[in-house]
């Protein structure tokens, strides 16, 4: 049966889905169960140098010490931690990239490359959504 993001019934734990070698990957479920969320930082890193750019550097300065790491395309960042996100929201930004902030309802797809040294835990990110969505 196809998973659903929005059908528990057809969630599987970590362990089940990393012996699978059905589908493409692994991901995570962002769902009304708990307080993960998940910023999606697109198009942020030259895949030339490696180097962010600025306007995703200040949002991971304001993340502080979190979960973050490469995204499927290989440019882009995925931000994990914690807050109350019960409605997604894309924000378009004047140079036609895109944050996007999901807390339920959604499939993230994994990667497990982490960005840089960071940490395995997942910090709060309340006030980091509230400025975005301000």
């Amino acid at each position: 049966m196809p998973a659903s993001s929005t059908d528990s019934a057809t969630w599987s734990t970590h362990k089940s889905a990393a012996a699978s070698s059905v589908g493409v990957g692994l991901g995570f479920v962002l769902s009304d169960v708990d307080d993960v969320v998940c910023i999606d930082l697109d198009h942020c890193i030259n895949t030339l140098t490696g180097r962010l750019a600025p306007w995703a550097a200040a949002i991971l300065r304001d993340a502080g010490t979190t979960y973050v790491e490469v995204s499927p395309s290989g440019d882009g960042l995925h931000i994990w931690g914690r807050a109350d996100v019960r409605q997604g929201r894309r924000i378009r930004r004047p140079d036609g990239t895109a944050v996007e902030i999901y807390g339920t309802g959604r499939y993230i797809a994994m990667t497990g490359r982490r960005h840089g040294s960071c940490p395995s835990i997942l910090a709060d990110l309340s006030a980091v959504v509230s400025k975005l969505t301000a």
